[in-house]
């Protein structure tokens, strides 16, 4: 059973993220072990239970985007979400240049401890995240599943570099 079939929807990187928690609200509350009677066996809890998590994982997946985008290629036989699947992928070299580039950049920026930079560098990646996303989701709408793994390979990378930035200023912060 997929993320999708647990809110009886169909796979899509196409959700209304707010009727979505609305309907999850709703099933948590059907679903969830506390209001089974307190007699009820230790199976039924269990079940209950796993329905609940399921859920729960369920949502986290299905209203973040990025994620969703991800689970639809996964559910097209495409996970990219593990090293060994990302380290198939063939990135183009010049994006490959790129993103060394842009991390060295980022290096030199923590070296000097120059965190206008680095944020500058976060927004020009933040940019280039959200476009590629949106390049990954038009392809996935018609089912171009090597188009759809370029765009979210580049959405790995871009999301790396993000943490690395976030952990910067964070680290900045303390």
């Amino acid at each position: 059973m997929t993320h999708f079939d647990l809110f009886n929807l169909p796979p899509s990187v196409d959700l209304d993220v707010k009727a979505l928690e609305d309907l999850h609200r709703k099933l948590s509350l059907e679903s969830h072990p506390d209001r089974l009677a307190s007699g009820a066996d230790a199976r039924a809890r269990r079940l209950a239970a796993e329905k609940s998590a399921s859920l729960n994982e369920a949502i986290k997946v299905l209203k973040d985007p990025v994620r969703r985008a991800f689970y639809v290629l996964e559910l097209k036989g495409v996970k990219l979400d593990t090293e060994q699947a990302a380290a198939k992928l063939k990135m183009p070299l010049e994006f490959l240049e790129e993103i060394m580039e842009r991390r060295e950049a980022l290096e030199a920026a923590k070296a000097g401890r120059k965190l206008e930079a680095a944020q500058s560098m976060g927004k020009e990646i933040h940019a280039a995240l959200t476009q590629s996303l949106s390049l990954a989701q038009d392809a996935l709408r018609k089912d171009d599943v090597a188009k759809a793994s370029l765009a979210l390979g580049r959405v790995r990378y871009y999301a790396r570099f993000l943490e690395e930035v976030d952990a910067f200023e964070e680290e900045l912060s303390s």
